[in-house]
């Protein structure tokens, strides 16, 4: 039997329909919103290699001026002795990293503020040092013990004290230590204070020595 005319044409018009809602689909399915791809000019930039930093000449100044001065701390402070700082420290600085002023002495007239330079001796609350004997190859000195020429215990050489009669090469370091601690001898009596030096050995060298 053959289909009716009018069953083909409601077939017809179902594959139509069908048809034109996979167009209808497909369409919509092309058009739906996509994201952006991010702009190349901002990636380029993320991953453009930035140039080396290099250390300006300030910080290579500042950086080789950060070395340090060795000075020489003395007198009435608690650890007398050479102490290392870092450069621009001030007198005051190597004080305190000598263990500070002893309780009851003063620092006089010592200008704390002044910047330290590398080499010096700080003497703190005693006269400054005298200065040093001349250099090996000046005319030879006196000979120690010689009748009227006594010899100066705050510039004799350590070689030179240990010619006095009585006196080692031990006790003429003894002699220097006391001597640099203190910032000199300010009288021959003085000498006494040193260790190893008695009475008796005191009355033998006190004609000899000088301040």
């Amino acid at each position: 039997m053959r289909a009716a005319p009018e069953r083909s044409n409601v077939r017809l018009l179902v594959m139509l329909g069908v048809l034109a809602a996979l167009v209808a689909a497909g369409y919509l399915w092309l058009a739906r919103p996509r994201p952006e791809p991010a702009a190349p000019t901002a990636t380029a930039a993320l991953t453009e290699p930035r140039p080396a930093l290099t250390a300006s000449p300030a910080v290579a100044a500042s950086s080789s001026a950060a070395s340090s001065v060795v000075v020489h701390v003395l007198g009435k402070v608690e650890r007398p002795g050479v102490v290392t700082l870092p450069s621009g420290s001030r007198v005051a600085e190597a004080i305190k990293a000598a263990g500070g002023v002893r309780p009851g002495a003063k620092t006089g007239t010592l200008n704390l503020a002044r910047p330290l330079v590398d080499g010096e001796q700080i003497p703190v609350g005693v006269p400054a040092p005298p200065p040093s004997p001349p250099p090996p190859g000046g005319p030879p000195s006196p000979a120690a013990g010689a009748p009227g020429t006594p010899l100066d215990l705050n510039a004799a050489t350590p070689d030179q004290l240990d010619d006095l009669p009585g006196v080692g090469p031990v006790l003429a370091q003894r002699i220097v230590a006391y001597r640099t601690q203190h910032g000199g001898f300010r009288s021959v009596e003085q000498l006494q204070d040193v260790s190893g030096i008695g009475s008796r050995r005191f009355a033998d060298l006190k004609p000899m020595v000088r301040v």
